[in-house]
């Protein structure tokens, strides 16, 4: 297994340390006047979903995780789980909510997404960043609703967002689902 030292380090690198899968959410390089430089990270537990603050020193040394990334198709949720289908072997694998965090309110039936799997063992789900959804309520116009305001949109996942006057109930939005941003309408 590679392993990685504190030259290697970068946002976005996945890491291992203490048998633990960790995905580097922000990085800092420290040059002190005095002393030897260090690495400053803060980094997301992918089983936990916990973000700690980690210090990394030169001579220090983290693994590279056993990880594997499928395409599945999003099946339903049962309540407490997420079922997720592989379209090539139809092997079924669940996820509990709290591994899903923020990405459960964008899922819909049928959705493809990437699932991460650490040692066999399914620890994350990364949706697409753009993904058009059904408006299913929000309130009407008024006459004078023309200047650049917005109005909150319920999409058919169940979040919500903010949109243009000019959308309606029924419409199809594409939307940005890491910034939770309208994007456009969908002709």
């Amino acid at each position: 297994m590679a392993s990685y030292s504190m030259g290697d380090l970068k946002k976005g690198l996945k890491i291992e340390l203490n048998g633990v899968p960790y995905k580097i959410v922000e990085y800092q390089h420290v040059k002190p006047g005095k002393g030897p430089a260090f690495v400053r990270a803060r980094i997301k537990s992918f089983t936990s979903g916990k973000v700690i603050e980690k210090t990394f020193h030169a001579g220090d040394k983290c693994e590279q995780p056993n990880l594997v990334q499928k395409t599945m198709q999003y099946l339903y949720d049962d309540g407490e789980n997420l079922q997720f289908m592989d379209a090539v072997t139809y092997d079924q694998v669940t996820i509990s909510h709290e591994q899903m965090g923020d990405t459960l309110k964008w899922m819909i039936d049928g959705m493809v997404a990437e699932v991460l799997f650490h040692n066999g063992i399914a620890i994350d789900v990364e949706i697409p960043q753009t993904v058009e959804y059904k408006i299913v309520e929000t309130p009407p116009n008024f006459k004078g609703d023309t200047q650049g305001g917005r109005k909150p949109a319920t999409l058919e996942s169940g979040a919500v967002i903010q949109v243009p006057f000019h959308v309606l109930e029924g419409d199809v939005v594409r939307v940005d689902t890491s910034r939770a941003e309208y994007l456009e309408k969908v002709k």
